[in-house]
């Protein structure tokens, strides 16, 4: 089977044109990538070429980036300065297939790009989180940056803390709890494309799907793309709820108390992390814990 035709590259480009459609990707932001499984190469490896020079993955001076976890893997991933709303007319100019080598220190090109270019800037952090995630559940192969606006509004009035932040998410929709119950990862602003904010970043995917880069963005991980999506979707549908309040008052004169929260363990199979449902004085939005 040809990569253009495939059932994987449909999903990759609709992914793409959904965060687009939604405003996360002006210009050339955003990126995305795949972690294939094996039966996904051999069913597209007709098309791959193995010609192309191992490239190292640090793009910034002084990176050195290594990824044994994901050594010899392959994975579909954006172009750098590649612009998402371009991947589905021509999926072969914007996006490409790379392959790792045996060590997981260097990377080739077998598909796509077939007018020029490099993988994603932040191929680093893509990888780097996808080895964190395999290594905690290897069915999560998808993960997603992208720059909601509402999500990054909220890093500049909320503190930079993961337990506000994810708290006062909660409170703004039922389904987040339940749609990621570990809640929501903080990363301060760091220069983005390098192995810092890699590293940061991945620290939190150890344990979390959501991470958000303060006025920047978010990253989130998932399944497959349906998952991944909706993930990202469902947390920035929160925040303009909340941005929307935020506009009427600082304060909340209703909201969802922590033992309602609770109430939601049993029957949707999930553990809300207790750290996030702390008592509050009032219904000021964004208070610390104490």
């Amino acid at each position: 089977m040809k990569v253009l035709d495939s059932e994987l590259m449909k999903g990759y480009a609709r992914m793409a044109m959904d965060g687009y459609n939604w405003g996360w990707h002006e210009r050339n932001g955003g990126n995305l990538s795949y972690r294939m499984k094996s039966e996904e190469v051999e069913e597209l490896k007709e098309d791959f070429r193995y010609d192309g020079e191992w490239q190292s993955i640090g793009w910034q001076a002084g990176d050195e980036n290594a990824f044994p976890g994901l050594a010899g893997e392959y994975f579909m991933v954006s172009g750098s300065g590649k612009y998402f709303r371009n991947i589905e007319l021509d999926p072969a100019a914007n996006v490409c297939i790379l392959q790792l080598n045996e060590t997981g220190d260097r990377f080739r090109i077998v598909w796509g790009l077939v007018k020029g270019g490099r993988p994603t800037s932040e191929l680093p952090t893509h990888l780097a989180n996808l080895e964190v995630c395999k290594a905690r559940d290897p069915q999560i192969r998808v993960v997603y940056h992208c720059h909601p606006t509402n999500t990054i509004a909220l890093t500049f009035v909320l503190p930079l803390d993961s337990r506000v932040f994810t708290r006062e998410i909660y409170e703004m929709a039922t389904e987040c709890p339940i749609v990621f119950p570990e809640g929501i990862g903080i990363v301060p602003w760091m220069l983005c494309g390098g192995k810092l904010i890699g590293d940061a970043t991945a620290e939190i995917m150890k344990t979390q799907d959501v991470a958000v880069w303060a006025h920047h963005g978010a990253f989130c991980c998932g399944y497959d793309f349906d998952l991944t999506f909706g993930l990202m979707h469902t947390v920035e549908k929160a925040a303009e709820i909340l941005v929307k309040v935020l506009s009427m008052s600082p304060n909340k004169l209703n909201t969802i108390q922590p033992d309602q929260f609770r109430q939601l363990n049993a029957p949707f199979g999930v553990q809300i992390n207790e750290k996030f449902l702390y008592e509050k004085k009032d219904g000021r939005i964004g208070q610390l814990p104490e």
